[in-house]
């Protein structure tokens, strides 16, 4: 195979939304934590990693539902992003741009 893919596929619960309009198209960004429990040392670790999904509403995507605490499942491609703070210096984030976006119970 010599491809190159990005793709990445996250479930977990919805934290801080924000839904905004761009050239009469609503966008959504959310935080998203998922969770991964491993043993170590016989004692079971709970990891949490929170995430910055971006998602633009379509036919197949509406975000009647979408609040805190909700179960999401999230396919899509990941983003680096760069912005200037207000102390001058150079951020760089990382986003999930959502291809596909689910309520999941």
């Amino acid at each position: 195979m010599n491809q190159d893919i990005n793709k990445v596929e996250l479930c977990g619960k919805v934290g801080v939304v924000r839904i905004n309009e761009i050239q009469g198209t609503k966008v959504a960004d959310f935080s998203l934590v998922t969770k991964q429990h491993t043993n170590n040392l016989d004692m079971q670790v709970c990891e949490c990693s929170w995430h910055i999904v971006v998602v633009w509403e379509s036919d197949d995507i509406s975000f009647d539902k979408l609040e805190k605490g909700v179960r999401v499942h999230v396919t899509g491609r990941l983003r680096n992003s760069r912005y200037t703070g207000v102390d001058g210096s150079e951020r760089v984030f990382t986003e999930v741009v959502a291809s596909s976006f689910k309520i999941v119970k």
